[in-house]
This record gives C-alpha cells, sequence and structure tokens, in this order.
C-alpha cells in the first residue's frame, strides 16, 4: 500500500512539474466526530426486538441473499467509490460491511457523471461456490456482472452485458440448473406515457457472461395497466411451493413508490398480479403524520433458517412532510404469505421504528452505528481507511493517507473544487440522523491552501466550512455555499489570530444547519452561522437518489490566486 501511494505522489508531483507548478501542502486532520440523537430513536427497544432502519443514511435500493449460513446485502453506489458495498449479517438486524465490489480504480470510470449516475440497484445472488452481482453503470458502461468466492473479496472486473439495455438487473437460478437475467427496459412497442417500461427476461449463458435465446417481457407497464402505471423496475423472481412469484417496484422512487407482485406456474408466464397489490407502500397514509416514513418501496425478499421470509427495502424519513437529507435508507420487515401470496405490510399501516427481530437473533439488538442514536470518533490511527468513508468518483491519485502523520488524516489538496464532474480532494461519511454534529480537529493549513469540513448533496448542493491562512499570521475561517443555482457564494467569514488548536463543527437540526469553530482558546465553540438553509441537502431538492455526506475536503487554491 505504502508502495502505491508512494506511486501515486510521484505521479503528482511530475504531472504538476509538467505544469510549472509544485505539489500542494497537505492538509491534516487529527480526528474525526460524529453524533446523532432522533426523535424516532428515542423509544427505548425491548428485548427481542430491533430498530429500522436497519441501514440508516444514504443505503438505497437493496438486495439480499442467504448463503453459507449468513445473509449477504448490497447497496446501490451511483458514483461515489469504493462502490456497491457488500454487508453480512447472521441474523438479519446486525450488519457489518466486509467489502466492496468496485475497490479498484480500474474496475469503472465515473469521471463527468452528476452523482446520482453510476451504479444503479446492484443484485446479488449465490451459487454452486460462487456469489454474483449483476448491475447497471448507468452512462458509465451499461450492464455487467461481478463475480466473486468470497463476497469480501476480491470481486472480479466487471463482464459486460453489452446486448443488454435498461437498468435494475437481477438473476434468477431455476431448480433445473437453467439462469434467467431479467431487468428492466422501454417497453416492446412505442412508450405510451412518460415512466411506462416493461419486465423483460432472458436466458443467460454464465460460463461465458453472455444471454441466450429469446428474451420475452413479462410485465409490460405494471400490474394495472390501464391506470399507466409508471417505473415498473427492480425485478426479483423467486421460486415456492411450485409458483414462480415475480416481485417488482412500482411508482417511482418518491412518495408514490411501492412494490407489487405477480405469479405464475411457468418460468415464462402469464403472471397474474396479486389482487391485494401494492404489497408494500406508504403512499396511502396522512401527509402529516408524526415522525413520517416515505418512498417505501425496491424490496427484496430471503427465506430465513426458519422457514420464515423477510424482506429488505427502501424508504426515507422525512422532515417538513417532503424533505430528506438522510436519503433512501434500508429497512426490514417479516413476510406474512397469505393464501400464497407475500404480504410485507398492510395497506395503511406505518412501517415501524421498532419491531419484532428473527426468532434466531441472538441477546439484545445492539445495532450501532448502523442505526439508533449514537456518537464515533475516528482517530486515523488504523492501517487503512474506515469502511465509512467515501470519495465522490473514482480518485485519479491517491490523496488520502495515513501514514504520511501517523495518527492523522493526510489530505494532499486537488485543485477540483466540489462542483466538479472528476474527484475532489473529499471524504465524505453519511449523514445518518435529521438531528447531527460532525465535527474535526485540524491543523492550520498552509498558504494557498483551503481545508475544512463539507457537507455534500451533489456537486451543486453543498457547504463548505473552510480556513485559509492568511499574511501576518492570520485565518480566515469561512462558509461556502452552492445551492444549485450554479454559483458559489461566501456566506459567512471571520478573521482571527493564528490559534493552537482549530476544531470545526457543522451541526444540523432537520432544515435548519449551523457552522461554528473553537480555537482552544477557552471561549468553546463560536458560531459562524447558524439558521442556514439545510434543506439545500435534502435530496427532494437537490434531485437524484442520494443522501448527504460529511467529512474532510482540501482544495488547492494556488492556481486561483496567482491569476
Amino acid at each position: 500500500m505504502r508502495q502505491l501511494l508512494a506511486a501515486a505522489l510521484l505521479l503528482m508531483a511530475t504531472t504538476a512539474h509538467a505544469q510549472d507548478v509544485t505539489v500542494a501542502p497537505p492538509a491534516y486532520f487529527d480526528w474525526f466526530e460524529y453524533s446523532g440523537s432522533d426523535t424516532a430513536f428515542e423509544a427505548p427497544l425491548p428485548a427481542g426486538h430491533y430498530r429500522n432502519p436497519i441501514l440508516a443514511g444514504f443505503h438505497a435500493d437493496p438486495s439480499i441473499v442467504g448463503a453459507n449460513g449468513k445473509f449477504y446485502l448490497v447497496n446501490s453506489s451511483f458514483t461515489y467509490y469504493p462502490g456497491i458495498p457488500v454487508f453480512e449479517s447472521s441474523d438479519l438486524v446486525h450488519w457489518k460491511q466486509i467489502g466492496n465490489v468496485i475497490d479498484r480504480p480500474t474496475q469503472l470510470d465515473f469521471d463527468g457523471l452528476s452523482v446520482s449516475r453510476g451504479i444503479f440497484a446492484p443484485s446479488i445472488e449465490y451459487h454452486d461456490g460462487t456469489f454474483y452481482v449483476v448491475t447497471t453503470a448507468t452512462d458509465s458502461g451499461g450492464n455487467f456482472i461481478a463475480t466473486a468466492r468470497d463476497p469480501a473479496g476480491p470481486w472480479s472486473d466487471p463482464h459486460w452485458l453489452p446486448s443488454v439495455g435498461g437498468i435494475d438487473p437481477s438473476l434468477f437460478f431455476d431448480e433445473d440448473g437453467t439462469v434467467y437475467l431479467l431487468n428492466n427496459d422501454e417497453p416492446p412497442g412505442p412508450a405510451r406515457y412518460d415512466g411506462h417500461r416493461a419486465i423483460w427476461m432472458q436466458q443467460i449463458d454464465l460460463g461465458a457472461f453472455k444471454p441466450i435465446g429469446p428474451r420475452k417481457v413479462l410485465i409490460d407497464g405494471g400490474v394495472e395497466p390501464e391506470k399507466n402505471p409508471i417505473w415498473i423496475e427492480g425485478p426479483h423472481l423467486y421460486k415456492r411451493d411450485g409458483w414462480y412469484y415475480l416481485s417488482d417496484a412500482e411508482g417511482g422512487t418518491g412518495p408514490q413508490h411501492s412494490q407489487v407482485v405477480l405469479r405464475s406456474r411457468e418460468v415464462w408466464g402469464p403472471y397474474v398480479a396479486y389482487a391485494g397489490n401494492p404489497i408494500l407502500t406508504q403512499r396511502d397514509l396522512p401527509v402529516d403524520r408524526p415522525l413520517p416514513i416515505t418512498n417505501a418501496g425496491h424490496a427484496d425478499l430471503v427465506e430465513g433458517p426458519d422457514g420464515s421470509w423477510w424482506a429488505v427495502f427502501l424508504a426515507s424519513r422525512n422532515y417538513q412532510q417532503r424533505h430528506y437529507n438522510t436519503g433512501r435508507e434500508t429497512y426490514l420487515l417479516p413476510v406474512e404469505w397469505r393464501n400464497g401470496w407475500p404480504q410485507i405490510l398492510p395497506a395503511g399501516q406505518n412501517i415501524p421504528y421498532v419491531a419484532a427481530a428473527p426468532s434466531w437473533m441472538r441477546g439484545e439488538a445492539r445495532q450501532t452505528p448502523s442505526t439508533g442514536n449514537f456518537s464515533v470518533r475516528d482517530e486515523f490511527n488504523g492501517p487503512e481507511l474506515s469502511s465509512d468513508w467515501l470519495r465522490v468518483r473514482v480518485p485519479k491519485v491517491a490523496w488520502a493517507d495515513l501514514h504520511e502523520r501517523p495518527g492523522a488524516l493526510t489530505v494532499h489538496p486537488l485543485p477540483e473544487d466540489l462542483d466538479t464532474l472528476h474527484n475532489p480532494a473529499f471524504l465524505g461519511r453519511r449523514q445518518q440522523h435529521l438531528r447531527f454534529e460532525a465535527s474535526t480537529g485540524m491543523t492550520r493549513p498552509a498558504v494557498g491552501i483551503a481545508a475544512g469540513l463539507a457537507a455534500f448533496q451533489s456537486e451543486a448542493y453543498w457547504y463548505f466550512l473552510g480556513v485559509r491562512s492568511l499574511a501576518g499570521d492570520r485565518l480566515l475561517i469561512f462558509l461556502e455555499g452552492s445551492d444549485g443555482s450554479g454559483v458559489t457564494r461566501t456566506l459567512a467569514s471571520q478573521e482571527i489570530a493564528a490559534p493552537a488548536a482549530l476544531e470545526l463543527k457543522i451541526k444540523g437540526d432537520e432544515g435548519s444547519y449551523a457552522f461554528a469553530f473553537d480555537l482552544g482558546d477557552g471561549r468553546g465553540w463560536q458560531t459562524l452561522a447558524s439558521d442556514v438553509d439545510g434543506t439545500v441537502l435534502s435530496t427532494d431538492r437537490a434531485g437524484g437518489f442520494v443522501g448527504t455526506l460529511l467529512g474532510p475536503f482540501a482544495r488547492d487554491e494556488r492556481a486561483s490566486r496567482s491569476k
């Protein structure tokens, strides 16, 4: 790892020399702390129960499989790197990230893409000793399959499926050994309305990673095509008691999101829709209900060791009815089979924040830091970065380092700002709470470098609480923001004498954010800006499919200041 870092830094130096510019002095962060205290998580957890969401903060489009006595789950990662996180659990409640499918810069490239493009809706399966993840690299290569013998990795490079269009592919292994590929794509004829899509299926030869034979539409439009349903997607096929069950998301990933199911005695259909559809939604509930959970859908089902069935799915926790800075999160609920049909949640019922745990869970549910109220602190004293940290798109150079100054995070600034469509020198962890604090201790940056904490929703919606060194041994602490207008504005600033210590903090309370600093002079936290519009960081306002990230950012400003 150190040799790779040295080579990367040498490449940076060589490139900079070619441009007659010296390598930027690094920024140093001593620690990072995150804490959250949501009202929804304050209720005591009874024995034998667990807390929803099971993965709080931006964990969209979950897919799950059981294998070798464990469960494995993957999520969409869009243009974040490393991509496609892989989680492991023995009881469906306690989850630990064990790896990523996309963990090498050579596997994919997301440069030029908005944050919410890239990896859409991966699906994980296990068969005959091999794990398969099939997904779509939207606007960056199309559909592909990656494989691994160990779900922790290493995963293969993408096996591309150039003949398969659309998104949301999944695999189904039938009992006779035949393997099928399902996905969302355009309908067979002209689309009748905006959002008109179809679910297709084709046999696939996994030895050659090549679809074979005819491709057929299983659903055109949705379960009630006469009502012009939109965005039928996320197909998963299961077999139980001689029936093939086809379950799909429908209605888009916003408040009208839902999960529907159809079944057939034959794998190719015809598939008949369940009269009780949808089997999961929150769209029929009052919008002014307390502590609302919305956007529920995109479910995947799995059978437990006791014969019970469970569903993982995405949903969001809102404030002011429409906003959610925490993105689409992963939830868990039991599946009830009634008259040969699966039901996740009856109509008109709220998704519970606390629910009865699977029968095989042992002991109490201790789910932090995956969910609930908690505090975590990263001292940057490990051999490598925690899996909590994400980069925006794939890094071309290794600008984050834990070895140059042991016990600190070294960030080698890049000229890219947070509005870039390339890779800025920003490390982010998910905002997991509506009410949170994120803080860091840092060293005064060198002249020409801006460093500090960022709250990042996308390249068009973000805040940066930064520090610059000025002449005369002074510092400028400033707050920049971008609200989708295409213009970066300085919202507040304060000039101070260079302190012996420097800490920065971002505090959020639903749609109100505050930005503060502590100079280690005994005065404690001083507010730079309060009651700042936090809806800028809401998925509903920014668009796309991700949630807010928080973390260290450093920017090389020397070239811009020399002009």
